[in-house]
């Protein structure tokens, strides 16, 4: 004889608890949303292309200048800055500072967007319902985030570096082996996922589209300009510790003489200074958004 035992009460409603979400999964999510968004794909692919195209425009121009110089006199002896020849530095024009500038703005912009969309669309309230924890949830898109913007700087690093190179081997163009090739090419690949971090940041501080993108720009952009003097040693400090001076000091040949610098920011400073700025962009978008209500 078979009996049934009727269930009510508590245990009518009991309910076996859901698994905790895996931060693989977490990594999952956050890269769908990074690439449902169409902002994420005009901005990617337009904006890569534009900085190459302002590097080999430079070199392009260099190498036409060059070939209608006259013939160059004998080669001047070393630190010596005189002659056609000279008067630029191959190296830099992989390195042009709008296309950077540029480069940094777009990947500040990407990681401000993948924080501040969620926010305006409402999509955070349904991201927290089902992850509970926000720190994990935010560690993972900025996981996901670093290792895209990461990619992407690479590939233009290298690509900028190759062909201007290439345009200008004729030129005395520099190989990768180079002193201060490397150096340059690797601060280039790590300046996107850098900006993208100090974007996400200032992301999950404003939520706000258009005051997330003026203060990526103000940030990355405008405060270097602000303590560049070398007037007072305080505000040239502040400078040097800014992205954007760390970077210039990171691609700078180190066979040219660039004149004298009256604060100098050295390399192994602009390396903590790279560091520095991506550790704490990370910690700050963690915590914000763990801290603040929805």
């Amino acid at each position: 004889m078979t009996t049934t035992r009727s269930v009510s009460g508590p245990e009518m409603y009991a309910t076996t608890p859901d698994p905790r979400a895996r931060f693989r999964d977490l990594l999952t999510a956050e890269w769908i949303k990074l690439w449902s968004l169409r902002s994420t794909y005009w901005v990617l692919g337009l904006g890569p292309p534009a900085v190459i195209g302002i590097n080999v425009n430079s070199a392009r121009s260099n190498a036409d200048r060059l070939a209608h110089q006259p013939e160059l006199p004998p080669a001047p002896p070393p630190g010596f800055t005189d002659g056609p020849e000279m008067l630029f530095d191959p190296l830099a024009t992989a390195f042009v500072d709008p296309a950077w500038q540029l480069l940094m703005v777009i990947a500040g912009s990407v990681g401000a967007i993948a924080v501040f969309g969620e926010y305006t669309t409402g999509l955070i309230r349904t991201t927290f319902a089902a992850v509970p924890a926000r720190r994990a949830v935010m560690a993972a898109k900025v996981t996901v985030m670093a290792a895209v913007m990461l990619v992407l700087g690479a590939v233009v690093a290298v690509t900028s570096f190759g062909v201007t190179q290439a345009i200008l081997r004729d030129h005395h163009g520099v190989s990768i082996g180079d002193p201060g090739a490397l150096r340059a090419v690797a601060a280039s690949a790590l300046l996107a996922p850098l900006c993208a971090l100090v974007g996400m940041a200032l992301g999950a501080l404003v939520r706000h589209a258009a005051g997330s993108i003026v203060a990526v720009v103000g940030v990355l952009l405008m405060l270097p300009s602000l303590f560049g003097g070398e007037t007072y040693r305080w505000v040239k400090e502040i400078g040097n510790a800014m992205p954007l001076t760390a970077w210039h000091a990171l691609v700078q040949n180190p066979t040219r003489d660039y004149g004298v610098d009256k604060y100098p920011v050295s390399v192994a400073e602009a390396w903590i200074v790279f560091g520095a700025w991506s550790l704490v962009a990370a910690c700050v978008a963690v915590a914000v958004v763990h801290r603040r209500d929805v």
